[in-house]
């Protein structure tokens, strides 16, 4: 698998971690009468924890510092589960995405040190803001917690590169889900109770926990080992447009005319900045070939 994931370039590995989330986001209405948004993130996680664990079986003895960045990534994916779907639960999944990709978005914004890198940050916000406009008033307390999510993907961006660094395989990944998954479980409990152990419910759940955890962040770590933090931020850009297209194609949640325009500016912006940076690993990768002949 690690070979596997290697070969692969790094931005499909970011595209097809988005399209797992969206599309498990889309899946997941299917369980929030049953358990509620709560419920459906402690079964998320939870099986996604077990699924990881038994793929990478992580051993980390002794190592207090790697085990503090599992622990700071775990809590982040749990807070941003909670929080996103939550807002997924009372807002429209584009319009969701696109302030949640705020995290992200600053992340991009705030690495940058070239005139082009801005270039496409503004245009992936020009196109953030057309996605967001809507015909009637959103939910506050959607909004609030789609902005929270996205606080914590743009921190969990940041701690993953850093988990990502000192762990060479899916192990903290591993970790990291499993303690999400812990923290998780009160909240899931409390809102459905015994309805989380329903067979139908679980067949359901362990499919969004297959489609939007652990092949979205072992793609994404995998990523990110490759990939700039601000480069990961921009790429994830697309989610907007993304989560707009399922949201119309599997929820019949139709856009305006000026959200499609935001979906193409957020489209060409990923464009632009896979093609910066690919441009920047190429130069390194020269760079460094040179260096191991000398």
């Amino acid at each position: 698998m690690g070979r596997g994931l290697g070969a692969a370039p790094a931005p499909g590995l970011v595209l097809g971690g988005i399209l797992g989330l969206q599309g498990g986001a889309a899946l997941t209405t299917r369980l929030y009468p049953a358990v509620g948004p709560a419920g459906v993130v402690t079964l998320r996680l939870a099986i996604a924890a077990l699924v990881l664990t038994a793929l990478w079986r992580p051993r980390i003895h002794g190592d207090r510092a790697t085990l503090g960045i599992a622990a700071a990534a775990g809590s982040l994916l749990a807070l941003h589960h909670l929080a996103y779907y939550e807002a997924v639960a009372r807002l429209p999944l584009g319009a969701a995405t696109t302030l949640e990709f705020l995290g992200p978005f600053a992340i991009a914004l705030c690495g940058s040190r070239r005139a082009p890198d801005l270039l496409w940050a503004g245009l992936a916000g020009t196109g953030v803001l057309l996605l967001g406009r809507s015909g009637t008033a959103l939910d506050a307390t959607g909004v609030a917690c789609a902005a929270v999510a996205g606080c914590c993907w743009g921190g969990y961006i940041l701690v993953g590169k850093r988990l990502a660094d000192r762990v060479p395989d899916g192990g903290g990944l591993a970790l990291a889900v499993t303690w999400g998954a812990l923290l998780s479980l009160p909240y899931g409990v409390r809102q459905a109770g015994t309805r989380l152990l329903d067979p139908g419910t679980l067949a359901v759940a362990t499919a969004v926990a297959v489609l939007s955890s652990v092949v979205p962040y072992t793609f994404q770590l995998e990523a990110l080992r490759r990939l700039t933090p601000r480069a990961f931020g921009v790429l994830t850009s697309l989610e907007p447009a993304i989560g707009a297209l399922i949201g119309l194609l599997l929820l019949g949640q139709h856009l305006a005319a000026a959200q499609w325009a935001g979906v193409a500016a957020v489209a060409v912006a990923s464009v632009g900045a896979t093609r910066g940076e690919g441009a920047g690993e190429t130069r390194s990768g020269c760079e460094g070939a040179e260096a191991a002949r000398e």
